[in-house]
C-alpha cells in the first residue's frame, strides 16, 4: 500500500506516518500544495498513492481545497468517483459543517482527532486496503 500523509502539526504527522509506513510506503506532505503535487508525481510516475490521509486546517492549500483538486485531477484523467486514490480526512474539524464539505468534496471516510488507530483500521479494511482479518504488518 502506497500512502501519502498530508498534516501540518509534526506529533500527528509522525503517529500516522509511524503506523501506517508498517503496511507498505507512506510518504508525508505539509499542506494541500505538496500533497497535489505528490499525487500528481504519483500518478505521472505510474506510482499512484492508494491511500491519502489529510488534515483539513493547513497553510498554503486546506485539505478540503486539496481534496477536490484531486478529485478533479482524477476526473479529467477518466477515473469515475469511488474508483481513485482512498482518502480519509483525519481532524479535529469535526462539526457538521466540515464534516459535509468533506464528504461533498468525495472523501472516503472522516476521522476526528485523535485519530484512534482501531478506527483507521477498520476504514481501510472497508476501502479494501487491507484484507478484513488482521494483518501482519511489513517488516514485523
Amino acid at each position: 500500500m502506497r500512502t501519502l500523509v498530508v498534516e501540518d502539526d509534526f506529533s500527528s504527522r509522525l503517529l500516522l506516518q509511524t503506523y501506517l509506513s508498517k503496511y507498505g510506503e507512506c510518504h508525508i506532505a505539509v499542506n494541500g500544495r505538496e500533497a497535489i503535487e505528490a499525487f500528481r508525481a504519483g500518478r505521472e510516475r505510474m506510482r499512484p498513492y492508494n491511500l491519502i490521509c489529510m488534515d483539513i486546517m493547513m497553510p498554503e492549500v486546506d485539505g478540503l481545497t486539496a481534496l477536490r483538486e484531486i478529485r478533479a485531477l482524477e476526473e479529467q484523467s477518466g477515473i469515475l468517483a469511488g474508483a481513485g486514490v482512498k482518502i480519509i480526512m483525519t481532524t479535529a474539524m469535526n462539526d457538521s459543517k466540515h464534516v459535509l464539505a468533506a464528504f461533498n468534496g468525495l472523501c472516503d471516510f472522516y476521522l476526528s482527532k485523535p485519530v484512534e488507530i482501531s478506527m483507521l483500521l477498520h476504514h481501510l479494511r472497508a476501502c479494501k486496503l487491507l484484507p478484513a482479518e488482521e494483518v501482519q504488518p511489513v517488516g514485523a
